[in-house]
């Protein structure tokens, strides 16, 4: 079964730039769309970014604009560039493996994730 270990998070201040890395065993994630989600203290998890397996990618509206998710299949990483962050945007980041139909769902086991904390 797939494992998933995410990296990268971090403290940062609000408009600086965070790079996180979600690293996959197996080759799951090449034939599979990935998505990354986030869950802030007292709030639900929500769906940050997917990707699917040809490249296509959705973005929450609350991120359009500021991110940019990306995946390297020959290394089983995704990847999620956070620019111009926003202390809205404090959270313990996760990644996943997802479908994208009826509605995008997480399919695979959670991670530890990774916190990223942004200051103002």
């Amino acid at each position: 079964q797939v494992q998933l270990m995410e990296s990268g998070g971090g403290l940062v201040q609000a408009g600086g730039s965070l790079r996180l890395s979600c690293a996959a065993s197996g080759s799951m994630s090449s034939t599979n769309a990935m998505g990354w989600y986030r869950q802030a203290p007292g709030k639900q998890r929500e769906l940050v970014a997917s990707i699917t397996s040809g490249g296509n990618t959705r973005y929450a509206d609350s991120v359009k604009g500021r991110f940019t998710i990306s995946r390297d299949k020959s290394k089983n990483t995704l990847y999620l560039q956070m620019n111009s962050l926003k202390p809205e945007d404090t959270a313990v980041y996760y990644c996943n493996v997802v479908v994208i139909t009826p509605v995008t769902m997480p399919v695979g086991p959670w991670g530890k994730g990774t916190l990223v904390t942004v200051s103002s």
